[in-house]
């Protein structure tokens, strides 16, 4: 049998920890969805479908990549996750979820996905370079798919940094596992520094230059 890179072996006895967190992320990701299903006055039954579809975008793109089994379908508790979430964004008042809460749970959901989708690569042997981008993938597809469908222009056709902080999040876990930290303190990291990023992004409306033909 083929030998692991060592930083999938330093990453695999970890897998214990992230059940809960990657909830937490499908949560939050679904919870955009929802938010944005309720904005534009929906079904519930649109929510639901809303939410699971942004929860589980992501990682499905990234388990069929990596070869991994699809993890939603093998998890008894993501569908459910994700229905509660829409049962809350259902009885949760207009005012609390109009405005930037959704990009706020978006910008959450994005950090807290690319480093578990990252963390999940290397624990199934690829590389870091590739990880990083299936850590991207999982934060970002997601929110893509919940553009399209809802209509509106996706993310990844607007200047503001987005990708971008999927991608220092993702690029942070190899590298500090490479520095020998600790996993729940280098996912830690990884996560609050592509959320603040992010978080820059939505409050300060920091964003990348254009492309422009002289």
């Amino acid at each position: 049998m083929a030998r692991r890179p060592a930083i999938a072996h330093a990453m695999t006895p970890s897998l214990t920890l992230p059940p809960l967190l990657d909830l937490a992320g499908i949560a939050v990701f679904a919870l955009t969805g929802a938010l944005l299903a309720a904005r534009l006055r929906q079904t519930f039954v649109t929510l639901a479908f809303f939410a699971l579809v942004t929860g589980v975008g992501g990682g499905s793109v990234r388990d069929l990549l990596i070869g991994a089994p699809v993890f939603w379908v093998r998890d008894p508790l993501v569908a459910p996750v994700c229905l509660g979430v829409a049962l809350v964004a259902w009885f949760t008042p207009h005012r609390w979820w109009e405005g930037k809460l959704l990009d706020w749970a978006d910008a959450a959901g994005l950090a807290v996905y690319a480093v578990l989708g990252t963390a999940k690569a290397l624990a199934y042997g690829v590389a870091p370079v590739p990880a990083v981008l299936m850590g991207i993938i999982t934060g970002c597809v997601g929110g893509i798919i919940r553009d399209v469908l809802a209509g509106r222009p996706s993310i990844l056709m607007r200047p503001e940094l987005y990708v971008t902080a999927a991608a220092l999040a993702s690029a942070l876990v190899p590298l500090g596992m490479a520095m020998g930290l600790a996993a729940p303190l280098t996912w830690t990291i990884a996560a609050l520094a592509g959320f603040i990023l992010r978080g820059a992004a939505i409050h300060l409306g920091i964003a990348l230059p254009a492309y422009r033909r002289t």
